[in-house]
């Protein structure tokens, strides 16, 4: 066969076989040594085929896809720079366990270290934050027994039994366009050339065993994160147990027993000092409050159930780290307590969590100007169920979690993975391609860091609103000592960073259409109001740093005044 006609086959195979795995979404970055496979992804029916002209934010978009639906997408780039710009989505998918198939076109081997262009070091690129890394080759049909194995095993490596990011790199000679002959056969009735089965581990009675004796007659707390579990097996548990499940504004599933104000409850000395957890069973991500953590790590007895293939004690106190599946062991455990329970512990923290959530209102209240935290608490109350918030990090995953009025019906992801706050605008996307209104609730500063992943963002088929909180700098480190420690100026300089960019003129410069709030009541109007339109289009409401401080201690002193009564 003619070598461009080899290579259109090599492409065309791995197409077809990612395919028979169920991919459904590929994310293309134009270059041109790229072509061989882009084409055969393109021309492979089924497959939603998204093109972005910037790596960076591809990346992001092919997280988001994964991120949402649990499947790898793939994101094929071509060779040089273009590679190196998908490591900060491959760092977050590592750390995230979020799969993703990154697929580099490269130059062939007689075009490295001759400094020909677009030509640099791409082998194990990405260091260990893949779970693995394949060079075959320039395509050569005597290998073509091999081509559907390389794509199965791809897709099985993405998907577990610890699901993450997965690099084939991929080196074409030109010429680059050719024909595909008739592909190696696969298996019959479209089967997949690998299967793989995650197994996800049951807990064995010597550990339920334990940990339920931990449990039994013990003041304790269930914190739930991201994949801690069905709402419907940890909440039995609780009940069993007579405890309260602190799992922020994801309360909303556990009606009496849900705190959703544990930041701000345990803010408070006295109450944390007298609500002190003898147990603390911690099921999937902990939250982002370094106040609950630390609360937490001080409980006599710390269970934390973590993803398999990672270790999630930031205190370096937990008695017990287990993978397990949270929803197995929370039913499992259920069937060790039986009969009646004191509710005194549980109503406790329920009345603390009614105190809390009144002062909320009545200090937010007080404020007809636009503030952060009222934002996040009218974003999450205006979403529609079956609404997936996509929250930066820094302050607007925090405002989400202290101050979202609980509720269900409503998934909140964010990149918690790295914490990084780049590729929010991609990633969002990336989650809204999946189907279903998306809401990102983004600052100022991770709406600029991804400034091109609003490219051609107006024109797909999709429902995505951007909440941009401006306040024109990095509002999370007026929360440091280095606010206080430093002068105005210096603090400016190297923290503050003033940006002085109209968001609203850049999002509109892009095609968005644009709403500007300009009091609290209207937030969340706002937020409706571009749901119910469709489409891409953006919210933004400035506020100002050093009265974002203000509120947020205005805030914790109104319910430390309200348990204090």
């Amino acid at each position: 066969m003619d070598p461009a006609d080899v290579a259109a086959t090599f492409c065309a195979t791995l197409a077809d076989e990612w395919w028979r795995d169920g991919l459904t979404d590929v994310v293309v970055a134009p270059g041109s040594r790229s072509t061989p496979l882009v084409l055969a992804l393109a021309d492979t029916a089924g497959l939603g085929v998204h093109v972005h002209h910037d790596e960076r934010a591809a990346g992001f978009m092919a997280l988001g896809l994964g991120l949402a639906s649990g499947r790898p997408a793939v994101v094929a780039t071509t060779s040089g720079t273009a590679a190196a710009e998908l490591h900060p989505a491959v760092v977050e998918a590592h750390q995230a366990r979020v799969p993703v198939i990154v697929a580099t076109a490269d130059r062939p081997a007689e075009l490295r270290d001759v400094g020909a262009p677009q030509a640099i070091a791409q082998t194990h690129l990405y260091g260990s934050a893949v779970r693995w890394f394949h060079d075959p080759g320039v395509p050569d049909d005597a290998a073509r027994a091999s081509w559907r194995s390389l794509a199965a095993r791809a897709w099985a490596e993405a998907t577990g039994p610890v699901p993450g990011p997965v690099h084939l790199n991929l080196p074409f000679r030109e010429p680059l366009v050719g024909t595909p002959g008739p592909l190696p056969e696969g298996r019959p009735n479209g089967a997949a050339w690998h299967r793989h089965r995650p197994g996800g581990r049951r807990g064995d009675r010597t550990l339920i065993d334990e940990v339920a004796g931990h449990l039994r007659d013990r003041r304790g707390v269930i914190v739930v994160g991201r994949g801690g579990g069905e709402q419907g097996a940890v909440g039995a548990l609780a009940g069993a147990l007579g405890w309260p499940v602190l799992a922020g504004c994801r309360s909303g599933g556990w009606s009496g027993r849900s705190v959703a104000a544990s930041d701000s409850l345990l803010r408070h000395p006295r109450f944390a000092a007298e609500h002190r957890a003898e147990v603390a069973v911690v099921l999937g991500e902990p939250p982002a409050s370094r106040v609950v953590n630390g609360w937490v790590d001080e409980a006599d007895v710390q269970v934390r159930v973590v993803p398999e293939g990672t270790w999630i004690d930031p205190g370096r106190r937990a008695g017990i780290v287990t993978v397990v599946d949270p929803t197995e062991l929370c039913a499992a455990l259920v069937d060790r307590f039986a009969g009646p329970v004191d509710e005194g512990w549980s109503a406790a923290w329920a009345a603390a969590e009614a105190a809390a959530q009144e002062a909320f209102d009545a200090v937010l209240a007080g404020h007809a100007e636009v503030t952060e935290p009222g934002v996040a608490r009218a974003l999450l109350a205006a979403v529609p169920d079956g609404t997936t918030v996509v929250a930066s990090s820094s302050m607007p995953v925090r405002d989400l979690e202290w101050y979202g009025r609980p509720r269900a019906g409503v998934d909140v992801l964010a990149n918690r993975g790295a914490n990084g706050i780049d590729g929010v605008t991609s990633t969002a996307a990336g989650v809204a391609l999946t189907g279903g209104p998306t809401v990102a609730h983004l600052g100022d500063i991770a709406f600029l860091h991804d400034t091109n992943g609003l490219l051609g963002l107006a024109g797909r088929p999709l429902d995505l609103t951007l909440v941009v909180v401006d306040n024109d700098g990095g509002g999370i480190f007026s929360f440091l000592a280095q606010r206080q420690e430093l002068g105005p100026a210096r603090f400016e300089q190297l923290f503050g960073t003033p940006h002085g960019v109209d968001l609203g003129a850049l999002a509109a410069a892009h095609g968005l259409a644009v709403t500007r709030p300009e009091t609290a009541t209207e937030v969340g109007p706002a937020v409706a109001e571009a749901i119910g339109a469709g489409g891409v289009r953006a919210v933004i409401v400035g506020t100002n740093r050093d009265a974002n401080v203000a509120v947020h201690r205005e805030l914790h002193d109104a319910v430390a005044a309200a348990l204090s009564g």
